[in-house]
C-alpha cells in the first residue's frame, strides 16, 4: 500500500467525487440515446460493453468500453493531479470501480467491472495496464468469453506488478480482484458448466 500522507477529509471527498464519476452508466445512456432500448432488459441486462454489443451496434458496445475505462481513469488522473499523492490516487481507482458496479443511479445495480478496472490500471501505472488488457485480449482469443478473459486477466495482474516491481499496489488491486471475481460468479458457474456465451453470440 501507498503511504497515507493525505488528510482523511480529503481522501473522503476523493472518494465521493470518484465514486459519483463511476456511478455513471454510459453503457444505459448510450443505448437510450441511440435508440437501442433500456440495455437492462437486452440479453444479460448487464450495462457493460459486452451487453451492449449483443444489441448489433459495435459503435455503441465501443463506446461504452471506451467511456466506462475512461471514468476510472480519469478519477485516478484527476485526484493525483488535484491531491497530489499516490494513495488519493488509488483511493480514487477503489471508489470509482466500486461506482461502477454498484450505481446510485441505477439502485446499486451495476456492471462487472472490467473495462474500469483495465482504465485505472492504466492511469495508476501504464505498464501495469496495458500487460492487463494485453492479458485480456490473449484470454478473449483463446476462450472467446469476455468473461472468461476478465476472470484470466484479474487473477493474471498481481503478476504484473511483481514483474514492473509496483507491489504498493498490490493491495488494491487484490480487492479490485475480488470483486471482479464476485461480479463475475454467475459467469464462472456457466464456464464450468459450458453454457457462457461467446463474445459474438446474442444471449436472450
Amino acid at each position: 500500500m501507498p503511504e497515507l500522507v493525505s488528510a482523511w477529509d480529503t481522501l473522503g471527498l476523493t472518494a465521493l467525487l470518484a465514486y459519483l464519476l463511476g456511478a455513471v452508466p454510459f453503457g444505459v445512456l448510450i443505448t437510450r440515446v441511440m435508440g437501442l432500448g433500456d440495455l437492462r432488459k437486452i440479453g444479460s441486462g448487464n450495462i457493460g460493453a459486452t451487453n451492449v454489443l449483443r444489441t448489433g451496434n459495435k459503435a455503441a458496445a465501443a463506446a461504452t468500453l471506451v467511456l466506462d475505462g475512461a471514468k476510472g481513469a480519469v478519477a485516478v488522473l484527476v485526484a493525483r493531479w488535484v491531491v497530489g499523492t499516490e494513495d488519493a490516487a488509488q483511493v480514487a481507482a477503489l471508489a470509482s470501480f466500486i461506482g461502477h458496479l454498484y450505481p446510485v443511479w441505477l439502485g446499486f445495480r451495476g456492471g462487472k467491472g472490467v473495462a474500469t478496472y483495465l482504465g485505472t490500471l492504466i492511469a495508476l501505472v501504464w505498464p501495469v495496464g496495458l500487460a492487463a488488457c494485453a492479458t485480456w485480449l490473449a484470454g478473449a482469443l483463446l476462450t472467446r468469453m469476455s468473461s472468461a478473459a476478465a476472470l484470466i486477466a484479474a487473477a493474471v495482474t498481481p503478476l504484473w506488478l511483481w514483474t514492473f516491481d509496483h507491489g504498493r499496489m498490490l493491495v488494491l488491486v487484490l480487492i479490485l480482484t475480488v470483486l471482479i471475481y464476485v461480479r463475475h460468479a454467475a459467469n464462472l458457474g456457466r464456464i464450468k458448466a459450458g453454457t457462457e456465451p461467446k463474445i459474438s453470440q446474442k444471449k436472450g
